[in-house]
C-alpha cells in the first residue's frame, strides 16, 4: 500500500480546495469559519486529553469523541457550498444528537450544586481547559451567525443548535470535572 504524503503543494499560492473541487483564496470567510471550527476542535481535544486517563470520566470522554466527530460533520458541511452538500452525502447533525447533547448536560447538572452566582472561569487545569473550548464554541457559533449574515447562504441542519448546546454542555462540564477533580469554584464579586 503506497502511503498519501501529508503535503499537496496545491495550497502553495494561497487558495483552497472545497469538497466540491472549488478552488478559493485561504483568506474566504468560509475558510476562516470552518478554520475556527478547527481550532474549537483541537481546543476541546486537549481537554478530553487531562482526563482521559481517569476511570469515573471514561463514559464522559467517551460522549465527548461523540462530540468531536459533530464538529467534523459540521465542518465537512462549511467546506461545501450549500447548493451542493447533499449531492455529495455529507453527513448531518441530527436532531437525536441534539437529545444526546440535552441528556447529557441534565445528567451532570443533577450532581452539581445549583449555581446562585456567577462563576469564574478556573478550577483544575480540565476544567479550564472545558471553559477554553467553549469560549471557542461561543466564537464559532457568532461566526457561524456573520457568514450567514453577510452570504445568505443556509446553515448546515442543527448547525448553530448544535454549537449553541454545545457550547452550554462545555460549561456544566468544566463544573462537573471541577467537582470530581476537588477543585473548587470561585464566585464572581463586582468590584466597586
Amino acid at each position: 500500500m503506497k502511503k498519501s504524503k501529508i503535503y499537496t503543494k496545491t495550497g502553495d499560492n494561497g487558495d483552497t480546495g472545497l469538497v466540491s473541487g472549488t478552488r478559493i483564496s485561504k483568506s474566504d470567510p468560509r475558510i476562516e469559519l470552518y478554520g475556527e471550527l478547527d481550532d474549537f476542535n483541537s481546543r476541546l481535544g486537549y481537554a478530553v486529553s487531562l482526563i482521559q486517563n481517569e476511570m469515573t470520566l471514561k463514559t464522559t470522554v467517551d460522549f465527548l469523541h461523540h462530540v468531536q466527530s459533530a464538529i467534523f460533520d459540521l465542518g465537512s458541511n462549511l467546506a461545501c457550498e450549500a447548493e451542493k452538500r447533499i449531492l455529495y452525502k455529507l453527513p448531518q447533525i441530527t436532531n437525536e444528537f441534539m437529545v444526546d447533547l440535552e441528556q447529557e448536560i441534565d445528567r451532570l447538572e443533577n450532581e452539581l450544586t445549583p449555581l446562585k452566582n456567577f462563576i469564574l472561569p478556573g478550577g483544575t487545569p480540565a476544567a479550564s481547559a472545558f471553559h477554553m473550548a467553549r469560549t471557542s464554541a461561543r466564537n464559532v457559533e457568532r461566526k457561524l451567525v456573520g457568514f450567514t449574515e453577510s452570504t445568505g447562504e443556509s446553515l448546515p441542519a442543527f448547525g448553530l443548535v448544535f454549537l449553541n448546546r454545545t457550547s452550554d454542555y462545555l460549561f456544566v462540564l468544566s463544573r462537573y470535572v471541577n467537582n470530581v477533580q476537588g477543585g473548587s469554584e470561585r464566585q464572581w464579586i463586582p468590584r466597586k
